[in-house]
């Protein structure tokens, strides 16, 4: 490997480590200040599109949003019995209190809590909203966020009416329906019955909760898009005033043992007030995703986020929200109608791509969402062919190496003859070692005459960098790869973590195979340099990638280990051709490169 070549494969290794652990890091320097809208006239819908400004601002944080919030001291439950409603959608069952007409309980009937088949061991996966009730409306005068509702069921068990009302007169009706899709749709009619005006102050309705699964690999977070023109969805794992308390940390960067975050200093508790409209607000774990948007104007959001005080190192245990909405004023026999549109499920791209308003972004593919969205579908169509995901990404391997077979080709031909000319840019090495400028026009003449470009063969690994940044976010985060089986892997979407419990550090055998057809790779690449070098980085390259790769999902090892091994069968045939062609014992071509003429002239 010459100089040239070592410089390549040091920036392509950087950048493809970089790469994987880099997030979509919006771009910095967004300081505009945020627009408030005006809160609409009482009863009167307001129209979030006919108000946008033309550019986006900023999100404006309150200061004192860094501070710890007490929680507020919850009222009492009232003398009425609790009812609790089990409304079904075949795909989504909510279990709905009459005590504040509020959500209490997901459960999503696709999706089993562990691997394997579906048993009283192993139910459907259950958001418990007991300390964030879903729906929960707070700020309402004279109306507890958990006051006693009275429930009509609607026919068909996907629908049901609550109803309450204060002493002012002050009534309150709530429809909850279920729709296909894993969305809920929500209808708050207020109606002031009384003599007097009704003062609305600030109030809020709760999103839910989400609390951190049991995997390594799992995460917490929450987005949002503001309600402006041309406005870009804000991941506020990624933003200065949430980040420390969404990933961990201490201001000062401090971080525990095994290079984790440390939770030194940070509160248990944290809600942090977001004070800018919202299209929408989402949080979101690994795979599923809870997101509310309404149809009136909102002022903004807070998020809560709760640590797990019994481990030593930062690890966020569960994140909740509420969007906020202004007051207003209700006349006499004036009515206040709000919708919410609510999706609760998988962080499914072709679900959250229906719900338009750009909702499919909590997929947070990053700066090569447009080939992810390519992916995704293409790994679902394979997999229709045959239902297992683990063929599907084979499959999916081999799509990729077939677009990119002409390109590598070329450039493993490429590099055999570069490897062949060896002798002769020698040659011009030694006469021209005091003439650098000679040289170089001698070394250029030389690949022309021969028509070798020398960086042909690094293109094919600057275009795959791409496809495999694209894939690596898919696979890591795709749904569909959650608890799905191959072969000896329990889950694709987690090591295979064999014999865990039995060893001190459990087997996973795909990370293995990818370090040890990686080495093979790199025996059989033609290489140009010094063989001690290349021997260095055949070692070292696979044992590297050994140590990232063994923590990943299996899905990853699979694609890496098979893509190598096609690779490997490519470089095998190439050897074959050119062997059996007579250019060489084992495929080496003896190219007898014919001299330039500037050549002939300086040769004695």
């Amino acid at each position: 490997m010459n100089k040239q070549e070592r410089i390549v494969a040091i920036l392509l290794g950087l950048a493809l480590v970089g790469w994987m652990f880099y997030s979509n890091k919006q771009a910095a320097g967004r300081a505009r200040e945020a627009a408030l809208k005006t809160p609409p006239p009482a009863g009167e819908k307001a129209d979030p599109a006919a108000t946008l400004p033309a550019k986006q601002t900023a999100l404006t944080v309150a200061p004192e949003s860094l501070q710890p919030e007490a929680e507020a001291a919850r009222p009492a439950p009232p003398a009425q019995p609790e009812e609790t409603v089990t409304l079904n959608g075949g795909d989504v069952t909510l279990a709905v209190s009459s005590h504040g007409a509020v959500i209490k309980r997901v459960t999503l009937n696709r999706f089993l809590s562990e691997p394997g088949k579906a048993s009283d061991s192993n139910p459907p996966v259950t958001f418990d909203f007991a300390n964030a009730p879903g729906l929960e409306w707070s700020g309402l005068p004279g109306l507890a966020p958990n006051a006693a509702y009275s429930v009509a069921r609607e026919e068909g068990g996907k629908a049901a009416v609550f109803s309450a009302a204060t002493a002012q007169g002050l009534a309150l009706m709530r429809r909850i329906e279920l729709l296909d899709g894993y969305q809920v749709k929500v209808t708050d009619t207020l109606r002031n019955e009384g003599a007097d005006l009704a003062r609305l102050g600030t109030n809020s309705v709760a999103i839910g909760a989400m609390q951190r699964g049991a995997s390594k690999n799992d995460m917490l977070s929450v987005d949002s898009l503001p309600a402006f023109a041309k406005a870009k969805v804000r991941y506020w794992d990624k933003e200065k005033a949430t980040k420390q308390y969404l990933v961990g940390g201490t201001a000062g960067g401090g971080f525990g043992c095994g290079g984790k975050a440390s939770a030194a200093g940070m509160p248990e508790r944290t809600t942090v007030p977001v004070v800018e409209p919202q299209a929408w607000v989402a949080i979101k774990s690994r795979f599923f995703v809870t997101g509310l948007s309404s149809s009136d104007t909102n002022c903004g959001f807070t998020a809560t986020m709760i640590r797990d005080t019994a481990q030593p190192v930062y690890a966020l245990n569960e994140v909740s929200a509420r969007v906020l909405f202004p007051g207003g004023v209700l006349g006499q026999g004036e009515t206040l109608t709000r919708e919410y549109a609510l999706y609760i499920g998988p962080k499914k791209l072709s679900l959250l791509q229906r719900l338009g308003n750009g909702m499919d972004a909590v997929m947070q593919f990053g700066t090569f969402t447009w080939f992810c969205k390519l992916l995704v579908p293409t790994l679902n169509f394979f997999h229709r062919l045959i239902p297992n995901y683990g063929v599907a990404i084979i499959l999916l391997t081999f799509l990729v190496r077939i677009i990119f077979w002409p390109l590598t080709h070329k450039s493993t031909v490429s590099m055999k003859k570069m490897q062949e000319l060896q002798p002769k840019l020698k040659e011009l090495q030694a006469k021209f070692k005091d003439n650098p400028q000679k040289m170089q026009q001698e070394t250029w003449a030389l690949y022309r005459e021969n028509k070798v470009n020398p960086l042909s063969s690094c293109l094919p690994m600057v275009i795959q960098i791409p496809v495999f940044i694209a894939l690596f976010t898919v696979l890591r985060s795709a749904v569909e790869l959650r608890y799905a089986p191959f072969l000896w892997i329990a889950d694709l979407s987690e090591p295979e973590n064999l014999l865990a419990g039995v060893l001190p550090i459990p087997l996973n055998i795909l990370p293995v195979l990818m370090s040890g057809t990686m080495a093979l790779q790199s025996y059989l690449t033609p290489s140009a340099g010094d063989p001690q070098q290349q021997k260095m980085m055949m070692i070292m390259m696979p044992i590297m990638m050994l140590f990232m790769f063994y923590s990943f999902p299996s899905a990853l090892s699979l694609y890496w280990t098979v893509s190598q091994v096609l690779s490997i069968v490519q470089m095998v045939m190439i050897r074959r051709k050119t062997a059996h062609a007579g250019q060489g014992p084992g495929g080496g071509m003896t190219v007898e490169a014919p001299l330039t003429r500037q050549q002939r002239r300086h040769t004695p």
